[in-house]
């Protein structure tokens, strides 16, 4: 939403949020009681349930159209992938030669000299990916949006065009190092300035990294409303051979209201609606909904994401939550998973039957179809009792090859003992290729996440006291490669520059009874230790006593799960120059400002060579568009 301006007048209209946060008032730090007192609101867990037990009929009452676009994940027809993508010269052999997950570092990428080039077109929509028929946001009119594909040292080009009428919007590429292209990072106020209406931007960088990822929109909690896809990139796999590629399977909680709403209303003061319950969940863009409670216009039985099994053979899964808030817990009936990969790290593998996926957490998986050639299984994703919801399950169906895929599957679900608020155990996780960070790191850092209530009465989550704003007429790289001075940066840009610093090792404290999958931009992190409690308001803050889980290969993963009441330490050897977000991917935590700005190598941010693309081209056009119209930026802006 935007409110007309007098000509020139670049300004952002401030709501009480934004006075708020600018001049840090807060009235009180909330103790986790407290907090929780907030979230127990009429709208509890479990309004409804679907069940396998309720599916009587497969057949489905919408269209693969109607459901997801033109997008055919979901479906029968969606593609399975090669092993790589041969290039102009069909090379008979994969493009990165002898390197091995075991010899080869898998953020050292070989040169290819390949240009993937992509054309994207952001516009509003109307679909019912669960029944239930809403306003979205797509991409080339996909829900998902499209599949990336390239190989490991590829560049990747993709041009956008924002068609939104009233808005700006971004891409960010999740978990890509950007080495080198810090601008192409795709955060508007910290790295670009939006795309305007009716403009376009290209970004390029390289596949530094190899495995799954995915896409999204970085612009307030726009990638809610369905502005995100998934990335395949294709590098060894010697860790854990398979036959078929499957492709992505996208896992993500869903909402009725428009994102905007949404937000409105966790930036409020109406504090029962702070921390809203996504409404339904969805796989590869399809569910369920219960049409009797939801609403407006609903198809019941509009259809479940399909996947084809072949008989003995091992099948890829390339496992995605791309929600808002919900971390997941991912299974299929019958059948053991084994993990060949978390984030873009290769690792040893091992196997299980339940695993946990917080929001932008990925996992490559393997599955064997040992079942009978007629078989039929449930895939299954559940939130996590330490999420907000009102329907928790989503369910999609793996056919073997002579399954009658009329009769729905009798297979029950995997029992499921993990715990609600934490990943797996970091010690049981080992990559595939050893790094050892080392134990005298140049910088310690200590942040405290803490949830507060400010002198307008709004909840803003702040770390070490601090609420992040993003300016999107002022990138803050563009300010400080302009010779900025960082006493001159808005407090609120909330930016630590660690200098030359070649390690930096971060602890990071829990104080609320809620967990926060924390992302940080531009590295893999090493995770060291990691504690916690279950969401109980009564539970103390777990201290972490000092000791390291694997010190001579710790995990690695762009994407953690920071327990409630507990803490993370991780450590990063800090060579990547730039401005670098660290921030929890709860859509709705980001909104009220838990986030930082990690600068590494600040004598090295110069511009790379997009820098008139971005201060002429976007800034400059987004200049001209707020100047008569200013946005309403009722959240911190990403």
């Amino acid at each position: 939403m935007y409110f007309n301006l007098p000509s020139g007048l670049h300004s952002i209209v401030y709501s009480a949020y934004t006075l708020s946060t600018l001049t840090q008032a807060y009235a009180a730090v909330l103790k986790p009681n407290e907090y929780l007192d907030l979230l127990s609101n009429p709208d509890s867990n479990d309004s409804w349930n679907l069940s396998s037990d309720d599916l009587t009929s497969l057949a489905w009452n919408l269209k693969q159209n109607d459901t997801n676009g033109n997008s055919l994940l979901g479906s029968l027809d969606a593609s399975h992938f090669d092993k790589y993508l041969p290039d102009r010269r069909r090379q008979v052999i994969a493009p990165w030669g002898d390197r091995r997950t075991t010899n080869a570092d898998p953020n050292d990428a070989p040169a290819t000299g390949i240009v993937r080039s992509y054309n994207f077109t952001i516009a509003r929509s109307t679909l019912a990916p669960d029944g239930v028929q809403r306003p979205v946001m797509l991409i080339n009119g996909q829900f998902p949006g499209p599949t990336i594909e390239a190989n490991w040292g590829d560049t990747i080009q993709v041009t956008v065009d924002n068609n939104l009428d009233n808005e700006g919007t971004s891409l960010h590429w999740h978990g890509l190092l950007q080495s080198n292209t810090n601008d192409q990072d795709g955060v508007p106020g910290v790295t670009q300035c939006p795309i305007a209406p009716g403009q376009s931007y290209t970004y390029s960088f390289r596949a530094s990294s190899y495995g799954t990822t995915w896409y999204h929109a970085h612009y307030s909690a726009q990638y809610t409303a369905g502005l995100y896809g998934a990335m395949v990139i294709h590098g060894p796999t010697d860790n854990a051979p398979y036959d078929i590629d499957l492709g992505p399977v996208l896992l993500a909680d869903y909402y009725y209201q428009d994102y905007y709403s949404t937000v409105k209303d966790v930036m409020g003061t109406d504090l029962s609606k702070i921390s809203p319950l996504s409404d339904n969940n969805l796989i590869n863009g399809k569910g369920i909904a219960d049409c009797a409670s939801s609403g407006g216009s609903c198809t019941p039985n509009a259809g479940l994401a399909e996947f084809q099994f072949q008989t003995g053979k091992t099948h890829r899964l390339r496992l995605i939550n791309a929600g808002a808030e919900a971390t997941q817990k991912f299974s299929i009936d019958n059948h053991i998973l084994t993990v060949m990969a978390v984030d873009f790290t290769p690792i040893v593998p091992y196997q299980a039957t339940v695993l946990t996926l917080a929001v932008g957490q990925r996992m490559d998986v393997l599955v064997t179809a040992a079942g009978s050639p007629a078989d039929s299984v449930y895939m299954r994703s559940t939130i996590s009792s330490c999420s907000r919801y009102k329907q928790p399950n989503a369910l999609a169906l793996m056919y073997y090859p002579e399954a009658d895929k009329n009769v729905s599957p009798s297979s029950q679900p995997q029992t499921d003992d993990t715990d609600p608020c934490a990943e797996a155990d970091i010690a049981s996780i080992v990559p595939s290729y050893s790094i050892s960070p080392t134990n005298q790191p140049e910088r310690v850092y200590e942040i405290d996440i803490t949830v507060n209530r400010n002198a307008t009465g709004n909840i803003l989550w702040a770390i070490n006291n601090s609420t992040f704003r993003a300016d999107y007429n002022n990138p803050t790289l563009q300010l400080l490669r302009s010779g900025a001075s960082l006493n001159s940066l808005p407090s609120d840009s909330n930016l630590v520059d660690f200098g030359a610093s070649k390690s930096v090792q971060l602890l990071i404290n829990n104080f609320s009874p809620v967990a926060h999958p924390m992302h940080l931009h531009g590295y893999d992190m090493f995770v060291l230790a990691a504690g916690g409690t279950g969401p109980a308001s009564t539970a103390t803050k777990v201290v972490w006593d000092g000791s390291v889980t694997n010190p001579q290969n710790p995990l690695r993963r762009d994407t953690f799960l920071l327990q409630p009441n507990g803490f993370m330490v991780v450590q990063i050897n800090s060579l990547n120059p730039g401005v670098w977000p660290l921030h929890c991917h709860i859509a709705w935590h980001v909104s009220g400002g838990l986030y930082l700005n990690l600068l590494t190598q600040s004598q090295d941010i110069a511009d790379t060579g997009r820098g008139s693309d971005l201060t002429e081209g976007l800034c400059g056009s987004w200049n001209a568009f707020t100047g008569s119209l200013a946005p309403d930026q009722i959240d911190s802006g990403l």
